[in-house]
Protein backbone atom coordinates (compact mmCIF):
# COMPACT_ATOMS: atom_id res chain seq x y z
CA UNK A 1 0.00 0.00 0.00
CA UNK A 2 1.44 3.36 -0.95
CA UNK A 3 1.90 5.39 2.20
CA UNK A 4 0.83 8.99 1.76
CA UNK A 5 2.95 11.68 3.39
CA UNK A 6 -0.03 13.77 4.45
CA UNK A 7 0.36 16.92 6.47
CA UNK A 8 -2.25 18.18 8.91
CA UNK A 9 -3.14 20.90 6.35
CA UNK A 10 -3.56 18.28 3.59
CA UNK A 11 -6.00 16.32 5.74
CA UNK A 12 -8.09 19.38 6.57
CA UNK A 13 -8.26 20.38 2.90
CA UNK A 14 -9.14 16.85 1.68
CA UNK A 15 -11.81 16.41 4.38
CA UNK A 16 -13.45 19.61 3.21
CA UNK A 17 -13.16 18.87 -0.53
CA UNK A 18 -14.45 15.28 -0.19
CA UNK A 19 -17.34 16.17 2.13
CA UNK A 20 -16.10 13.90 4.94
CA UNK A 21 -18.69 13.98 7.73
CA UNK A 22 -17.31 11.51 10.27
CA UNK A 23 -13.89 10.38 11.47
CA UNK A 24 -13.15 6.88 12.69
CA UNK A 25 -10.21 6.92 15.10
CA UNK A 26 -9.01 3.32 15.00
CA UNK A 27 -6.72 1.35 17.30
CA UNK A 28 -6.22 -2.31 18.20
CA UNK A 29 -6.70 -3.87 21.63
CA UNK A 30 -4.48 -6.56 23.16
CA UNK A 31 -6.68 -9.35 21.73
CA UNK A 32 -6.19 -7.97 18.20
CA UNK A 33 -9.73 -6.57 17.88
CA UNK A 34 -10.07 -3.31 15.94
CA UNK A 35 -11.67 -0.62 18.08
CA UNK A 36 -12.76 2.80 16.96
CA UNK A 37 -14.01 6.06 18.36
CA UNK A 38 -16.24 7.83 15.84
CA UNK A 39 -16.46 11.62 15.99
CA UNK A 40 -18.00 14.26 13.68
CA UNK A 41 -15.61 16.07 11.34
CA UNK A 42 -16.15 19.23 13.41
CA UNK A 43 -13.69 17.64 15.89
CA UNK A 44 -10.91 17.36 13.27
CA UNK A 45 -8.74 20.13 14.77
CA UNK A 46 -8.96 18.54 18.20
CA UNK A 47 -8.12 15.11 16.75
CA UNK A 48 -5.09 16.38 14.80
CA UNK A 49 -3.69 18.21 17.84
CA UNK A 50 -3.72 14.94 19.90
CA UNK A 51 -6.40 16.20 22.29
CA UNK A 52 -9.03 13.51 21.70
CA UNK A 53 -9.65 11.42 24.84
CA UNK A 54 -11.44 8.12 25.41
CA UNK A 55 -12.21 5.82 28.31
CA UNK A 56 -9.44 3.19 28.44
CA UNK A 57 -11.20 1.19 31.20
CA UNK A 58 -13.83 0.09 28.65
CA UNK A 59 -11.21 -1.73 26.55
CA UNK A 60 -10.20 -5.23 27.67
CA UNK A 61 -6.67 -5.36 29.06
CA UNK A 62 -6.10 -1.59 28.93
CA UNK A 63 -6.48 0.09 32.37
CA UNK A 64 -8.53 0.03 35.58
CA UNK A 65 -11.46 2.40 35.97
CA UNK A 66 -9.56 4.80 38.26
CA UNK A 67 -6.95 5.49 35.58
CA UNK A 68 -9.23 5.47 32.58
CA UNK A 69 -8.36 8.65 30.65
CA UNK A 70 -6.32 7.88 27.54
CA UNK A 71 -5.41 10.02 24.53
CA UNK A 72 -5.56 9.09 20.84
CA UNK A 73 -2.56 10.31 18.81
CA UNK A 74 -3.44 9.87 15.11
CA UNK A 75 -0.78 8.77 12.61
CA UNK A 76 -1.46 11.24 9.77
CA UNK A 77 0.08 8.86 7.21
CA UNK A 78 -2.87 6.48 7.80
CA UNK A 79 -5.52 8.98 6.64
CA UNK A 80 -7.97 7.17 4.38
CA UNK A 81 -11.50 7.85 3.14
CA UNK A 82 -13.59 4.67 3.01
CA UNK A 83 -15.07 4.07 -0.46
CA UNK A 84 -18.45 3.05 0.96
CA UNK A 85 -20.61 5.98 2.01
CA UNK A 86 -22.81 6.06 5.07
CA UNK A 87 -26.29 7.63 4.94
CA UNK A 88 -24.81 10.82 6.34
CA UNK A 89 -21.79 11.40 4.09
CA UNK A 90 -18.27 10.05 3.78
CA UNK A 91 -16.30 8.46 6.61
CA UNK A 92 -12.52 8.78 6.94
CA UNK A 93 -10.24 6.90 9.27
CA UNK A 94 -6.99 7.56 11.11
CA UNK A 95 -5.07 4.83 12.93
CA UNK A 96 -3.97 6.04 16.34
CA UNK A 97 -1.36 5.31 18.99
CA UNK A 98 -2.52 5.40 22.61
CA UNK A 99 -0.91 7.81 25.06
CA UNK A 100 -1.20 8.42 28.81
CA UNK A 101 -2.43 11.84 30.06
CA UNK A 102 1.20 12.76 30.91
CA UNK A 103 2.19 12.47 27.22
CA UNK A 104 4.03 9.13 27.49
CA UNK A 105 3.18 6.16 25.23
CA UNK A 106 0.72 3.75 26.88
CA UNK A 107 2.47 0.42 27.62
CA UNK A 108 -0.68 -1.56 26.76
CA UNK A 109 -0.92 -0.30 23.17
CA UNK A 110 0.13 -3.14 20.81
CA UNK A 111 1.09 -0.70 18.01
CA UNK A 112 3.22 1.33 20.41
CA UNK A 113 4.80 -1.89 21.71
CA UNK A 114 5.87 -2.81 18.16
CA UNK A 115 7.52 0.61 17.86
CA UNK A 116 9.48 -0.25 21.02
CA UNK A 117 10.78 -3.42 19.30
CA UNK A 118 11.73 -1.36 16.24
CA UNK A 119 13.78 0.98 18.46
CA UNK A 120 15.75 -2.08 19.66
CA UNK A 121 16.29 -3.06 16.01
CA UNK A 122 17.59 0.41 15.14
CA UNK A 123 20.07 0.25 18.03
CA UNK A 124 21.61 -2.77 16.28
CA UNK A 125 22.08 -0.69 13.11
CA UNK A 126 19.11 -1.90 11.02
CA UNK A 127 16.71 0.64 9.53
CA UNK A 128 13.57 -1.33 8.67
CA UNK A 129 11.81 -4.65 9.19
CA UNK A 130 9.54 -5.62 6.30
CA UNK A 131 6.52 -7.89 6.36
CA UNK A 132 4.60 -9.49 3.50
CA UNK A 133 1.51 -11.23 4.97
CA UNK A 134 -0.60 -13.94 3.30
CA UNK A 135 -3.94 -13.93 5.16
CA UNK A 136 -6.53 -16.63 4.42
CA UNK A 137 -10.23 -16.56 5.25
CA UNK A 138 -13.45 -18.53 4.76
CA UNK A 139 -16.71 -17.31 3.25
CA UNK A 140 -19.91 -18.72 4.77
CA UNK A 141 -23.50 -18.06 3.73
CA UNK A 142 -25.85 -15.93 5.78
CA UNK A 143 -29.42 -17.19 6.29
CA UNK A 144 -32.59 -15.19 5.52
CA UNK A 145 -32.35 -13.47 8.92
CA UNK A 146 -28.74 -12.44 8.29
CA UNK A 147 -27.40 -14.99 10.79
CA UNK A 148 -24.12 -16.80 10.10
CA UNK A 149 -24.39 -20.42 8.93
CA UNK A 150 -21.67 -23.02 8.41
CA UNK A 151 -22.81 -23.51 4.80
CA UNK A 152 -19.93 -22.84 2.44
CA UNK A 153 -20.49 -20.66 -0.58
CA UNK A 154 -18.75 -23.07 -2.99
CA UNK A 155 -17.13 -26.45 -3.46
CA UNK A 156 -13.97 -25.05 -5.06
CA UNK A 157 -10.37 -26.15 -4.57
CA UNK A 158 -6.91 -24.63 -4.88
CA UNK A 159 -6.77 -22.00 -7.69
CA UNK A 160 -10.25 -22.99 -8.92
CA UNK A 161 -12.32 -20.44 -10.79
CA UNK A 162 -16.02 -19.95 -11.64
CA UNK A 163 -18.44 -21.68 -11.86
CA UNK A 164 -17.01 -23.84 -9.03
CA UNK A 165 -15.68 -20.83 -7.12
CA UNK A 166 -18.85 -18.89 -6.33
CA UNK A 167 -16.86 -16.61 -4.06
CA UNK A 168 -15.00 -15.25 -7.08
CA UNK A 169 -17.25 -12.21 -7.48
CA UNK A 170 -16.98 -11.37 -3.81
CA UNK A 171 -13.20 -11.83 -3.86
CA UNK A 172 -12.90 -9.67 -6.99
CA UNK A 173 -14.91 -6.90 -5.33
CA UNK A 174 -12.67 -7.13 -2.27
CA UNK A 175 -9.58 -6.76 -4.48
CA UNK A 176 -11.08 -3.75 -6.31
CA UNK A 177 -11.95 -2.14 -2.99
CA UNK A 178 -8.45 -2.75 -1.61
CA UNK A 179 -6.86 -1.30 -4.76
CA UNK A 180 -9.06 1.80 -4.51
CA UNK A 181 -7.64 2.23 -0.98
CA UNK A 182 -4.07 2.05 -2.30
CA UNK A 183 -3.24 -1.63 -1.65
CA UNK A 184 -0.97 -3.31 -4.18
CA UNK A 185 -2.59 -6.75 -4.43
CA UNK A 186 -0.09 -9.33 -5.68
CA UNK A 187 -2.28 -12.43 -5.79
CA UNK A 188 -5.86 -13.45 -5.18
CA UNK A 189 -7.02 -17.05 -5.40
CA UNK A 190 -9.17 -19.83 -4.02
CA UNK A 191 -7.34 -21.84 -1.37
CA UNK A 192 -7.23 -25.63 -0.90
CA UNK A 193 -10.38 -25.96 1.22
CA UNK A 194 -13.90 -25.29 -0.09
CA UNK A 195 -15.00 -21.75 0.76
CA UNK A 196 -11.42 -20.68 1.57
CA UNK A 197 -9.66 -17.72 -0.05
CA UNK A 198 -6.32 -15.93 0.05
CA UNK A 199 -5.41 -12.39 -1.00
CA UNK A 200 -1.73 -11.39 -0.80
CA UNK A 201 -0.60 -7.79 -0.83
CA UNK A 202 2.83 -6.27 -1.30
CA UNK A 203 5.23 -6.21 1.62
CA UNK A 204 5.72 -3.00 3.55
CA UNK A 205 7.50 -1.65 6.59
CA UNK A 206 6.16 -3.67 9.52
CA UNK A 207 4.00 -0.96 11.16
CA UNK A 208 2.35 -0.15 7.84
CA UNK A 209 1.96 -3.88 7.06
CA UNK A 210 0.20 -4.49 10.40
CA UNK A 211 -2.06 -1.47 9.78
CA UNK A 212 -2.81 -2.99 6.36
CA UNK A 213 -3.76 -6.36 7.90
CA UNK A 214 -6.28 -4.67 10.18
CA UNK A 215 -7.70 -2.57 7.31
CA UNK A 216 -7.80 -5.71 5.13
CA UNK A 217 -9.90 -7.60 7.69
CA UNK A 218 -12.36 -4.71 7.89
CA UNK A 219 -12.70 -4.49 4.08
CA UNK A 220 -13.09 -8.27 3.64
CA UNK A 221 -15.86 -8.49 6.23
CA UNK A 222 -17.66 -5.38 4.89
CA UNK A 223 -17.66 -6.53 1.22
CA UNK A 224 -18.56 -10.14 2.10
CA UNK A 225 -21.67 -8.93 3.92
CA UNK A 226 -22.74 -7.00 0.81
CA UNK A 227 -22.65 -10.36 -1.02
CA UNK A 228 -24.78 -12.06 1.64
CA UNK A 229 -21.70 -13.82 3.03
CA UNK A 230 -19.80 -13.83 6.30
CA UNK A 231 -16.01 -13.70 6.11
CA UNK A 232 -14.22 -15.29 9.05
CA UNK A 233 -10.55 -15.30 10.00
CA UNK A 234 -11.17 -18.07 12.55
CA UNK A 235 -8.21 -20.48 12.15
CA UNK A 236 -10.18 -23.76 11.84
CA UNK A 237 -13.93 -23.25 11.37
CA UNK A 238 -14.64 -26.75 10.00
CA UNK A 239 -13.43 -30.25 10.85
CA UNK A 240 -11.69 -32.32 8.17
CA UNK A 241 -10.45 -29.52 5.89
CA UNK A 242 -7.49 -27.13 6.00
CA UNK A 243 -7.53 -24.22 8.42
CA UNK A 244 -6.63 -20.61 7.62
CA UNK A 245 -3.08 -19.38 8.09
CA UNK A 246 -1.36 -16.05 7.70
CA UNK A 247 2.17 -16.82 6.51
CA UNK A 248 4.55 -13.99 7.40
CA UNK A 249 7.38 -13.17 4.97
CA UNK A 250 10.05 -11.19 6.84
CA UNK A 251 13.21 -9.31 5.85
CA UNK A 252 15.58 -6.89 7.59
CA UNK A 253 17.00 -3.86 5.79
CA UNK A 254 19.87 -1.45 6.35
CA UNK A 255 18.88 1.56 4.22
CA UNK A 256 18.29 0.11 0.72
CA UNK A 257 20.15 -3.14 1.39
CA UNK A 258 18.41 -6.40 2.31
CA UNK A 259 20.77 -7.74 5.00
CA UNK A 260 19.40 -11.29 4.64
CA UNK A 261 21.02 -11.55 1.18
CA UNK A 262 24.62 -12.53 0.59
CA UNK A 263 25.52 -13.57 -2.94
CA UNK A 264 28.41 -15.69 -1.65
CA UNK A 265 26.72 -17.18 1.42
CA UNK A 266 25.28 -20.71 1.71
CA UNK A 267 21.94 -20.64 -0.19
CA UNK A 268 22.85 -16.96 -0.83
CA UNK A 269 21.77 -16.16 2.72
CA UNK A 270 23.85 -13.90 4.96
CA UNK A 271 25.15 -14.76 8.42
CA UNK A 272 22.60 -12.23 9.73
CA UNK A 273 19.78 -14.21 8.07
CA UNK A 274 21.01 -17.47 9.63
CA UNK A 275 21.24 -15.90 13.09
CA UNK A 276 17.76 -14.34 12.73
CA UNK A 277 16.50 -17.79 11.68
CA UNK A 278 18.28 -19.32 14.70
CA UNK A 279 16.39 -16.91 16.96
CA UNK A 280 13.05 -17.69 15.26
CA UNK A 281 13.58 -21.41 15.84
CA UNK A 282 14.87 -21.06 19.41
CA UNK A 283 11.86 -19.05 20.60
CA UNK A 284 9.23 -20.78 18.42
CA UNK A 285 7.50 -22.72 21.18
CA UNK A 286 7.14 -19.54 23.28
CA UNK A 287 5.84 -17.16 20.59
CA UNK A 288 3.28 -19.72 19.43
CA UNK A 289 0.93 -18.40 22.15
CA UNK A 290 1.05 -14.98 20.48
CA UNK A 291 0.96 -16.18 16.84
CA UNK A 292 -1.79 -18.75 17.54
CA UNK A 293 -3.73 -17.12 20.37
CA UNK A 294 -7.04 -18.99 20.48
CA UNK A 295 -8.18 -22.42 21.63
CA UNK A 296 -9.25 -23.02 18.04
CA UNK A 297 -5.77 -22.19 16.65
CA UNK A 298 -4.48 -25.60 17.79
CA UNK A 299 -7.10 -27.48 15.77
CA UNK A 300 -5.24 -26.11 12.72
CA UNK A 301 -1.74 -27.04 13.94
CA UNK A 302 -2.15 -30.79 13.40
CA UNK A 303 -0.46 -33.13 10.87
CA UNK A 304 -2.12 -33.63 7.50
CA UNK A 305 -3.56 -30.18 6.78
CA UNK A 306 -0.53 -28.23 5.45
CA UNK A 307 -0.01 -26.27 8.70
CA UNK A 308 3.39 -26.71 10.40
CA UNK A 309 3.60 -28.84 13.54
CA UNK A 310 7.38 -29.08 13.96
CA UNK A 311 10.14 -26.57 14.73
CA UNK A 312 12.42 -26.89 11.69
CA UNK A 313 13.35 -24.99 8.54
CA UNK A 314 13.98 -25.67 4.87
CA UNK A 315 14.65 -24.03 1.53
CA UNK A 316 12.31 -26.27 -0.45
CA UNK A 317 10.13 -28.31 1.83
CA UNK A 318 6.74 -26.92 2.91
CA UNK A 319 6.28 -29.08 6.02
CA UNK A 320 8.61 -27.15 8.42
CA UNK A 321 7.86 -24.04 10.44
CA UNK A 322 10.17 -21.70 8.48
CA UNK A 323 10.67 -21.80 4.73
CA UNK A 324 13.15 -19.79 2.66
CA UNK A 325 11.35 -18.83 -0.58
CA UNK A 326 13.59 -19.00 -3.66
CA UNK A 327 13.68 -15.27 -4.54
CA UNK A 328 16.97 -13.55 -3.78
CA UNK A 329 18.37 -10.01 -3.88
CA UNK A 330 15.94 -7.50 -2.37
CA UNK A 331 13.28 -10.24 -2.13
CA UNK A 332 15.34 -12.52 0.14
CA UNK A 333 13.12 -13.40 3.08
CA UNK A 334 12.17 -15.91 5.74
CA UNK A 335 8.60 -17.21 5.70
CA UNK A 336 7.08 -18.26 9.04
CA UNK A 337 4.17 -20.58 8.31
CA UNK A 338 2.57 -21.13 11.72
CA UNK A 339 0.89 -17.74 12.24
CA UNK A 340 -2.90 -17.69 11.88
CA UNK A 341 -5.13 -14.69 11.13
CA UNK A 342 -6.67 -14.59 14.63
CA UNK A 343 -3.29 -13.26 15.85
CA UNK A 344 -2.83 -9.62 16.83
CA UNK A 345 -0.43 -8.56 14.04
CA UNK A 346 1.35 -5.91 16.15
CA UNK A 347 2.06 -8.32 19.02
CA UNK A 348 3.01 -11.11 16.63
CA UNK A 349 5.56 -9.00 14.79
CA UNK A 350 7.03 -7.57 18.01
CA UNK A 351 7.58 -11.14 19.24
CA UNK A 352 9.04 -12.38 15.93
CA UNK A 353 11.34 -9.36 15.57
CA UNK A 354 12.65 -9.72 19.12
CA UNK A 355 13.18 -13.49 18.57
CA UNK A 356 15.21 -12.75 15.43
CA UNK A 357 17.18 -9.93 17.08
CA UNK A 358 18.04 -12.25 19.98
CA UNK A 359 19.42 -14.66 17.37
CA UNK A 360 21.54 -11.87 15.85
CA UNK A 361 22.81 -10.54 19.21
CA UNK A 362 23.75 -13.98 20.49
CA UNK A 363 24.81 -15.42 17.10
CA UNK A 364 22.41 -18.35 17.43
CA UNK A 365 23.11 -20.92 14.72
CA UNK A 366 20.07 -22.75 13.35
CA UNK A 367 20.16 -26.57 13.11
CA UNK A 368 20.58 -28.22 9.70
CA UNK A 369 17.83 -27.63 7.13
CA UNK A 370 15.30 -30.47 6.85
CA UNK A 371 14.62 -31.18 3.19
CA UNK A 372 12.46 -34.28 3.58
CA UNK A 373 8.82 -34.59 4.61
CA UNK A 374 8.83 -34.33 8.41
CA UNK A 375 5.35 -35.88 8.64
CA UNK A 376 6.71 -39.28 7.51
CA UNK A 377 9.66 -39.23 9.96
CA UNK A 378 9.27 -41.21 13.18
CA UNK A 379 9.96 -39.76 16.63
CA UNK A 380 13.53 -41.09 16.73
CA UNK A 381 14.39 -39.53 13.37
CA UNK A 382 12.92 -36.21 14.44
CA UNK A 383 14.88 -36.27 17.70
CA UNK A 384 18.10 -37.00 15.83
CA UNK A 385 17.46 -34.02 13.51
CA UNK A 386 16.78 -31.73 16.54
CA UNK A 387 13.16 -31.26 15.47
CA UNK A 388 10.79 -30.31 18.30
CA UNK A 389 7.00 -30.18 18.27
CA UNK A 390 5.06 -26.93 18.51
CA UNK A 391 2.74 -26.75 21.57
CA UNK A 392 -0.41 -28.80 21.03
CA UNK A 393 -2.84 -26.61 22.99
CA UNK A 394 -3.24 -22.97 24.05
CA UNK A 395 -2.57 -24.09 27.64
CA UNK A 396 0.80 -25.62 26.69
CA UNK A 397 1.69 -22.59 24.55
CA UNK A 398 1.09 -20.20 27.46
CA UNK A 399 3.31 -22.40 29.67
CA UNK A 400 6.10 -22.08 27.07
CA UNK A 401 5.60 -18.29 26.82
CA UNK A 402 5.94 -17.91 30.61
CA UNK A 403 9.35 -19.66 30.53
CA UNK A 404 10.89 -17.42 27.83
CA UNK A 405 12.23 -14.09 29.15
CA UNK A 406 12.95 -12.72 25.67
CA UNK A 407 9.35 -13.25 24.60
CA UNK A 408 7.94 -11.88 27.87
CA UNK A 409 10.07 -8.74 27.35
CA UNK A 410 8.91 -8.53 23.72
CA UNK A 411 5.35 -8.02 24.95
CA UNK A 412 6.27 -5.76 27.86
CA UNK A 413 4.93 -6.38 31.37
CA UNK A 414 1.53 -4.70 30.92
CA UNK A 415 0.59 -6.58 27.73
CA UNK A 416 2.13 -9.86 28.93
CA UNK A 417 0.18 -9.92 32.23
CA UNK A 418 -3.15 -9.02 30.60
CA UNK A 419 -2.65 -11.34 27.62
CA UNK A 420 -1.77 -14.37 29.77
CA UNK A 421 -4.67 -13.73 32.16
CA UNK A 422 -7.17 -13.45 29.27
CA UNK A 423 -5.84 -16.65 27.68
CA UNK A 424 -5.86 -18.50 31.02
CA UNK A 425 -9.56 -17.64 31.38
CA UNK A 426 -10.24 -18.66 27.76
CA UNK A 427 -8.63 -22.06 28.35
CA UNK A 428 -10.52 -22.54 31.65
CA UNK A 429 -13.85 -21.80 29.94
CA UNK A 430 -13.03 -24.22 27.09
CA UNK A 431 -11.95 -26.95 29.52
CA UNK A 432 -15.29 -26.79 31.32
CA UNK A 433 -17.34 -27.03 28.12
CA UNK A 434 -18.79 -30.40 27.13
CA UNK A 435 -18.67 -30.84 23.33
CA UNK A 436 -20.93 -32.72 20.93
CA UNK A 437 -17.96 -35.01 20.15
CA UNK A 438 -17.78 -36.11 23.80
CA UNK A 439 -21.49 -36.87 23.92
CA UNK A 440 -21.24 -38.91 20.70
CA UNK A 441 -18.25 -40.86 22.03
CA UNK A 442 -19.24 -41.46 25.66
CA UNK A 443 -22.95 -40.91 26.39
CA UNK A 444 -24.09 -44.37 25.28
CA UNK A 445 -20.83 -46.23 25.95
CA UNK A 446 -20.63 -45.35 29.64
Amino acid sequence: MTKKQNTVEDIKRIADEENVRFLRLMFTDIMGTIKNVEVPVSQLDKVLSNKMMFDGSSIEGFVRIEESDMYLYPDVSTWMIFPWESDHGKVARLICDIYNPDGTPFAGDPRGNLKRALADMEELGFTSFNLGPEPEFFLFKLDEDGKITTDLNDRGGYFDFAPTDLGENCRRDIVLELESLGFEVEASHHEVAPGQHEIDFKYADVIEACDNIQTFKLVVKTIARKHGLHATFMPKPLYGINGSGMHCNMSLFKDDENVFYDENGPMQLSQTAYHFLGGLLKHARAYTAVCNPTVNSYKRLVPGYEAPVYVAWSGRNRSPLVRVPESRGLSTRLELRSVDPSANPYLTMAALLQAGLDGIKNEIEPPQAVDRNIYVMNEEERKEAQIHDLPSTLHNAIKELRKDKVMVNALGEHIYVNFVEAKRMEWAAFRQTVSEWEREQYLELY
